[in-house]
């Protein structure tokens, strides 16, 4: 898994959000933009994450951040989580792996004893000019907006 650490370039990226809207890097040059990646819409852990992001989503936006939600699931899922929480920010249905390959967020993990392929749950800040300001490996999905806004 080679994940991309601080000072790194973003690699452009084109992929589809939960409506089927195309979404780039470079639709967020000159902004600040938060990549959260997330093992799968609607599941316990993950569903706190993304909505203690939408609760802080003023608070973040103040602070000049744009925000994406990224997994491997369908439209169909991201646009169902989407609605039934509210959501404010795109979520990306990354099916063909485009970002979660970019940003180097897929590798083993373990679970109950088993190791297996599949999502880490990272958060990358991203600076005005596309290079990677911060990494948070160790995200707590209850507090996680104070932990983008430090």
């Amino acid at each position: 898994m080679n994940t991309l650490k601080q000072g790194d370039q973003v690699p452009n990226f084109e992929v589809f959000d939960e409506q089927g809207n195309i979404i780039k890097l470079s639709d967020y040059k000159g902004k600040k933009l938060v990549v959260f990646f997330y093992p799968a819409a609607s599941t316990p852990t993950c569903t706190i994450e993304a909505c203690n992001l939408r609760d802080h989503y003023k608070e973040l936006a103040e602070a000049g951040y744009e925000i994406l939600g990224v997994s491997a699931d369908t439209q169909k899922k991201q646009s169902n989580f989407k609605k039934k929480h509210d959501f404010q920010y795109p979520l990306i249905a990354d099916t063909d792996k485009v970002m979660i390959q970019a940003f180097g967020v897929w590798g083993p993990k373990k679970f109950m004893g088993r190791t297996f392929d599949g999502i880490h749950r990272k958060t990358f800040i991203i600076d005005e000019a596309g290079v990677v300001e911060r990494v948070i490996d160790a995200v707590k999905a209850k507090i996680h907006a104070s932990q983008i806004i430090g």
